[in-house]
């Protein structure tokens, strides 16, 4: 589709007089956004190949407690979520996004320097409290100049560069491998977090005016969060974005171990993830080109119906018994990219079925849709991953089983105008 530069409401009584009339256009503001999306996605991603060394350095009496670095950089960003969705409504957006990326680039220093997996572990929470801003803010930023159905295709977009990124990831993380130590991956996540945060300070004039500013005061932000949690859409969509993450979560969870111990392909694991990354984010394409005219709601639906399918597919040919090397590995390969290819197709949509009836308060409702939904999608996916058991019949059970609790609460959602 055509792009053409992002517009906003026109000014009422000189409200937004106080920002600048000049800003990129669509195709860099995408592309901005879509970087500081990817900061975060980099920042789990890129640390698989390296957990092995991380524990013979740091926890060799008992390597499985390195798989703790991935739960530590999502509770920090679980709680920082919390926090930074009010601060931009309160300070401002760009103000948010470069202040979590001080924070973000701090902890990556501090996991560089670290000589004990405590130490790194509490520099991975660090990590996530500023990886939360350019994830949380970045989505109230597009709420500011789009709503709706033209929300959800702005995001698709994004989501469609966002997908690059963490399908090279691994990638790069073994790339840095081979010339360093796993400590120098943090510094490439330090400098891929300047570049992103740098772009858009430079060329993304701030979205939020003053006068639409909510103060940092308690009365205001109790008031704004009641609001929030007592919408029935914002409530119902937390609930089905969180059966998505948990199956999102679970599978990044036993991915590795799945094409380890499953399939006897570590070596090449890092090309086998960017192939399903690829195939996955191809759904990004298909959402911007139907979601306009068959909507949200729907789309995220027929996902959600797919996924159930393929899953429960996935779990009767696992339990069958044994089947064609080549085949069983193409079917893996291709369920996998489907769970991917889910994920693509339904996170921007329930997103913007969450944040369509909270414009004015984006920023709360940004805050509280991703960490509930990020917190409670890291609990579900927990007993999935330990389910383990050298097959991929649990992951496939627990993300079917998800996938339909996901179904029956998304037509249970009011239908709002435009979704």
């Amino acid at each position: 589709p055509a792009m053409t530069p992002p517009t906003t409401t026109p000014p009422k009584s000189g409200q937004q007089t106080d920002l600048p009339q000049r800003r990129p256009s669509q195709s860099e503001f995408v592309a901005i956004v879509a970087m500081c999306f990817a900061s975060v996605a980099l920042a789990i991603d890129a640390m698989l190949p390296a957990m092995p060394q991380i524990a013979a350095d740091l926890s060799p009496e008992a390597p499985q407690r390195v798989q703790l670095i991935i739960a530590a950089f999502l509770l920090g960003m679980g709680v920082g979520t919390l926090v930074v969705g009010p601060l931009s409504d309160a300070y401002g957006r760009k103000r948010v996004i470069a202040g979590g990326a001080v924070l973000f680039c701090l902890g990556a220093l501090w996991s560089a320097q670290t000589q004990s997996l405590e130490a790194l572990l509490v520099a991975r929470v660090v990590m996530g409290l500023g990886g939360a801003a350019p994830r949380v803010v970045s989505l109230a930023l597009l709420r500011d100049l789009y709503s709706g159905r033209e929300m959800a295709r702005i995001t698709s977009f994004v989501m469609m560069v966002f997908t690059m990124v963490p399908a090279v990831a691994p990638l790069m993380g073994a790339a840095v491998l081979e010339v360093g130590s796993w400590r120098a991956i943090f510094f490439m996540l330090m400098a891929f977090s300047l570049l992103s945060s740098g772009w858009l300070m430079i060329r993304q004039p701030e979205t939020l005016p003053m006068a639409a500013r909510i103060p940092l005061r308690v009365g205001p932000l109790w008031a704004s969060l009641r609001l929030v949690v007592s919408n029935r859409v914002v409530q119902r969509a937390v609930a089905v974005l969180s059966c998505v993450f948990g199956a999102l979560f679970g599978t990044l969870t036993s991915v590795q171990q799945i094409f380890d111990e499953t399939l006897g392909m570590a070596d090449s694991f890092p090309l086998w993830f960017m192939l399903v990354a690829v195939l996955g984010g191809t759904s990004t394409i298909l959402n911007a080109l139907l979601v306009v005219r068959l909507g949200m709601r729907r789309m995220v639906a027929a996902m959600l119906a797919v996924q159930l399918g393929v899953s429960s597919l996935m779990a009767a040919v696992s339990l069958a018994g044994p089947m064609p090397e080549m085949l069983y590995l193409a079917t893996v390969v291709f369920w996998i990219a489907s769970v991917f290819f889910m994920v693509g197709i339904t996170v921007g949509n329930i997103n913007a079925i969450a944040l369509e009836p909270m414009g004015h308060v984006a920023g709360m409702a940004a805050s509280v849709t991703a960490a509930v939904s990020t917190v409670i999608g890291a609990m579900l996916a927990i007993p999935i991953g330990l389910a383990f058991d050298g097959t991929p019949t649990p992951l496939a059970l627990g993300i079917a089983g998800l996938c339909l609790v996901g179904l029956l609460i998304t037509q249970r959602i009011e239908r709002p105008a435009g979704a």
